[in-house]
Formats: C-alpha cells, structure tokens, sequence
C-alpha cells in the first residue's frame, strides 16, 4: 500500500476510532485513559495465542493473533489521536517501514516484546508496531479492513451494555471475537455499506444466540 492510498485510511480509522471512543466518555482525549497499559496487556493475550511455552506444543492461531494486532491499534491511534500525530508523516512513516522489511529479524515474539516495552514507558511506537506487522506478517491493507470489522463489534458491544457489565460475550460456546471473523469472511470491507451490514449482522446473531433474543 502506498503511502498516498493509506492516508485516506488512516484517516477513516481514526474518525472511527474517535466515535467509539466518544461512547466511552465524550471528552475522552481529556480524560488521560491509560491506553499505554491496555497496549502492554494486549501484548501478553496476543502471545498467549501465538504461542511461547517451550514446555509444551503450539500452535499458533493467527485469527486471534490478527485481532489482538488490531486491538493493540485500536489504543495505538488513540494515543496518535491525542498526540494530533500528522496524518501525512504518519502514513509515509508506516507504508515506508512496510516496504522496507529487511530491518526486521526473524522472530515475531521479540518484536511483540519491543512494542511492549515502549508500552511500558507510556509510549506507542509506530515502528515498533510495523516491525511487529511486518514479522508476522501482516499487511497494512489487511489492518485496515479487520480494523473496521472490530470497530464494528467494539461499537457493537457499548451499544449492549458492555461498559454497565451485562453484555454477553460467548454467544452459543463461542467469543464474540470468533463470530466477528466468520461474519467478516462473508462481506466486503471496501464497500460502503459493510460497516452498517456487518453492525446488522452481529445484532441478529446476538439476538438469536443469546439471552437477550430469548422471550420472557
């Protein structure tokens, strides 16, 4: 992806990100959140699912592990969002460590370890985070269009009472998260319509799996 074609991304990702956070508490950027703690937490669940132990076998579940990069973009643009980063040195920065994956060595785990230590001292390092994707690998494209689908079901989830505790995130023995990758498969992120088609999607399996469908 060029840098010219992912600005207008990463500016559609941040308007996103903004909204869902203005759910949250519509000063949000006031309210210093510690988004650098969340960033560090998500490091750990994120190698939970790519797998560290030497003592045992493992696999790793790159469905989760994608979306655990998401989340971890999620407070990342928060942070940059804060910060009022430059969209434009921003995306050429991103698109140029992208292009550029030789400065990246060969183990996923240690550049998921260097993100979090930046974490650790309360900052979000957008070359951390790219030698993370490139490791993986995961493109920024394909950042951007699962990006959107979690947005979706972070949104989704205020919407249900998440914030208030009574939200339900098994649905039928299955996270939320899993249902969100199944129903992302059978859509279109480009399109103009797969935010509000996928946000419809999410409410009828909810309402069919759940509780909160069932009669009284």
């Amino acid at each position: 992806m060029t840098a010219t074609s992912f600005v207008s991304c990463l500016r559609e990702m941040m308007d996103l990100q903004h909204t869902h956070n203005q759910q949250v508490h519509p000063q949000w950027h006031k309210q210093d959140y510690p988004f650098h703690r969340a960033i560090w937490t998500e490091c750990a669940e994120l190698l939970d699912h790519y797998g560290w132990k030497w003592w045992k076998l493992q696999e790793p579940d790159l469905v989760q592990v994608k979306l655990e990069i998401v989340d971890i973009w999620h407070f990342g643009l928060s942070m940059l969002i804060v910060a009022e980063q430059n969209v434009v040195e921003l995306s050429e920065e991103m698109t140029s460590r992208e292009q550029d994956r030789s400065v990246v060595g060969p183990s996923f785990v240690a550049t998921v370890e260097a993100l979090a230590q930046h974490a650790l001292k309360r900052r979000f390092d957008t070359t951390a985070f790219m030698d993370m994707m490139n490791a993986l690998p995961f493109s920024l494209q394909d950042l951007y269009g699962i990006y959107k689908g979690k947005n979706v079901l972070n949104r989704f989830r205020q919407a249900n009472g998440y914030k208030e505790g009574s939200y339900q995130k098994f649905w039928d023995g299955k996270e939320d998260n899993v249902h969100l990758a199944e129903l992302v498969l059978t859509l279109d992120p480009y399109q103009s319509n797969f935010l509000s088609d996928l946000y419809n999607q999410l409410d009828n399996r909810y309402r069919e799996l759940t509780a909160e469908g069932q009669s009284p």
